[in-house]
Order: structure tokens, then C-alpha cells, then sequence
């Protein structure tokens, strides 16, 4: 009772509108979510993390707005953000089909088209509850391996989440991997944690959350589509690749894209995650 009154007291205070009443919201490891029903008769989804990071919830403020600015792809919208709350608008549940599916793919390719000035961001950011690197480099191989495998791959090792082994194997991938890469392409405008719990499956449309946004390589989203499974993937990728065809062998790229996300759950969660990155690794 005492935190549904602390967040409507929030919620009131950055919207100046009254809340007729909160539910709490299930699911996520990083934040509490709250659905409130606002008094002018909307809803809004509202997030919440004890002790968070001073830009925690402006990092993804920031990327949401910034994946926002084309136009081309439904993004959950940032009501309000500050210090210790983000403010959302609700999106409508719906289940998933393969019309969403396809103009998702539409809408991820025009997105990625829209592009980035560079590999990177102008700030850090976060991923779950870890933090995000990333400081810009002049090639995608060169910050995929310094800002993302690495990092992630040291404080896996550290926790004891991967073996010499596995290691081992991603260290010989990062060594490779301006050779692996494939075609060099120009830095797209990525969500860049685009797992499937990170697509909402709205009445109508799919809607992107959650994001880890940079400027990056975009088969590295569809990866992460494919890593966990998505509902209806080949028609989604079908779409995207009608409206912005893909380079060749960009299928056997994909447990290059797929090792960062393998090393993030590593570190954070254990688990065969450790063995999954080996597993990985030793396909390329």
C-alpha cells in the first residue's frame, strides 16, 4: 500500500494529474512496474528500482525518444522520467500475428536505414541492471569487441560464470572478428536489446521497449530476435529483408551477434549461459 501511494504520488507530481488507481504490474528482473490509471482516463506504465544509478532511467529515456525520432516503428512512449521513476504510456496487450510481425520488419529495416552518427553513443547507458558501454570507435568490429564482448566476457570470468574453455573460444572470435563480420556496412540506428521479452505484441502493432540503443550493426537485432525465439521470426524477417534486402551469409553471422547477449547473461545470471558463449564462439 505504502509504494502504490509512493508511485501515485510520483506519477502526479511529474504529469500534474491525478491517479484514480495503481496495479502492480509482473514481470521484469531489473525494475518494479506499476499500471496507473490517471484521473483524465489514461493509463500509464510506470517503472521503479530501489538504490538505481543517478542516469538509470534517463539512459532510457534517451534511447526510446531517439528510436522514436523516424517515425518508422511503434516505440513506448516517454511520458515523463526523472531521478527515480520512468512514466510510459500503457500499450494494449494483444497476441502476436504475422501481419505485426511483417510490419515489424518493415519498421526495423527503415529504422536501422534511418542510421546513427557513428558506432556508439554520445553517453553510457545500462543493460538490466549492469552498465552499458559506449564510448565510440571508428569500426563496428572494433566496438563490438571492445564494448561489448569483452567487458562482459572479463566480469563473467570474475564471477566464475565461464570456463577456461569458453573463454578461451571467444577470446580466438574477438581476435577474428574484422574477418567475421562480414560486409562492412554503415552504422544503423539499433534497439540493441532486442530479445523477444523486449517486443510488445500490441491489438495492432509490435512495440519496442526496453532498449539499449546505439549505433551499431543491424543484423545484431535481428540476432537477439532470433537468440530467444520471437514469435512468426521468418515472416518478420522476410518483411525486413523485402524492404532492405541483407548481405549475404548474414544467417551464419548470427552466433557472432548472439555472443554478447550469451556473456551479458553469463555475468549476470550463470547458469549454462557460460557454456552457451563457448557454444557460440566455437560455430564461427
Amino acid at each position: 500500500m505504502a509504494r502504490s501511494r509512493g508511485v501515485a504520488e510520483l506519477v502526479e507530481r511529474l504529469l500534474g494529474t491525478p491517479v484514480a488507481a495503481t496495479t502492480p504490474v509482473a514481470g521484469g528482473d531489473t525494475c518494479v512496474t506499476t499500471r496507473v490509471r490517471l484521473g483524465d482516463g489514461r493509463s500509464a506504465l510506470v517503472k521503479t528500482r530501489s538504490g538505481a544509478p543517478e542516469d538509470f532511467f534517463a539512459a532510457e529515456a534517451r534511447g526510446l525518444r531517439w528510436l522514436a525520432e523516424p517515425g518508422v516503428v511503434p516505440v513506448a512512449e516517454v511520458l515523463a522520467v526523472d531521478r527515480d521513476c520512468l512514466v510510459l504510456a500503457w500499450i494494449e496487450t494483444g497476441r502476436p500475428t504475422a501481419e505485426a510481425a511483417a510490419g515489424l520488419g518493415r519498421g526495423l529495416a527503415l529504422l536501422h536505414a534511418s542510421g546513427a552518427d557513428g558506432f556508439g553513443a554520445e553517453q553510457d547507458g545500462f543493460v538490466g541492471s549492469l552498465p552499458l558501454p559506449n564510448g565510440p570507435a571508428p569500426t563496428w568490429p572494433e566496438f563490438y569487441a571492445v564494448r561489448r564482448v569483452l567487458p562482459y566476457l572479463r566480469l563473467a570470468v570474475d564471477r566464475g560464470h565461464v570456463e577456461p574453455r569458453d573463454a578461451a573460444a571467444v577470446e580466438d572470435v574477438v581476435r577474428r572478428v574484422a574477418e567475421l563480420a562480414g560486409p562492412a556496412e554503415p552504422p544503423a540506428r539499433l534497439h540493441g536489446d532486442l530479445w523477444s521479452g523486449n517486443v510488445v505484441w500490441g491489438t495492432e502493432r509490435a512495440h519496442l521497449v526496453d532498449p539499449a540503443a546505439h549505433g551499431g550493426h543491424r543484423e545484431t537485432d535481428l540476432a537477439l530476435l532470433a537468440l530467444f525465439g520471437t514469435p512468426h521470426l521468418e515472416r518478420l524477417v522476410a518483411a525486413y529483408d523485402e524492404e532492405r534486402p541483407l548481405a549475404d551469409g548474414w544467417r551464419d553471422r548470427q552466433p557472432l551477434h548472439q555472443l554478447f547477449p550469451a556473456l551479458l547473461h553469463a555475468a549476470m545470471f550463470g547458469g549454462g549461459y557460460g557454456a552457451r558463449a563457448g557454444e557460440l564462439a566455437r560455430r564461427l
